[in-house]
């Protein structure tokens, strides 16, 4: 099961999507949102095998490089359901995870 392109990467919605990148693209990604962009929060999402790495990428970001002046606002937790190649029904669960602005 392969993630699509559409997947990964940012979006002018203040998201980042998690998927097969180098780790730190995610990472810059997520603090452009902030610096650049001024957002006042950064939805990191991700969905199967790359959940793991969206925590990450969340908890890297925030005490790492931004130093602490970000903090965890809200994680919701889901799954969806589609047909893979084979033309079967299968679940992958999802994450998203928003960051926010201390203040």
């Amino acid at each position: 099961m392969e993630t699509t392109t559409e997947f990964e990467g940012n979006t002018s919605d203040n998201s980042v999507f998690i998927g097969n990148k180098p780790f730190m693209n995610y990472i810059t990604g997520v603090i452009m949102q902030f610096t650049a962009k001024n957002a006042e929060d950064v939805v990191i999402k991700a969905r199967g095998k790359f959940i793991s790495r969206a925590v990450d990428v969340a908890e890297v970001s925030a005490k790492r490089f931004l130093d602490n002046s970000v903090s965890v606002k809200d994680i919701k937790i889901d799954s969806e359901g589609f047909k893979n190649n084979e033309g079967r029904d299968v679940r992958v669960s999802t994450i998203e995870i928003t960051l926010s602005k201390n203040r």
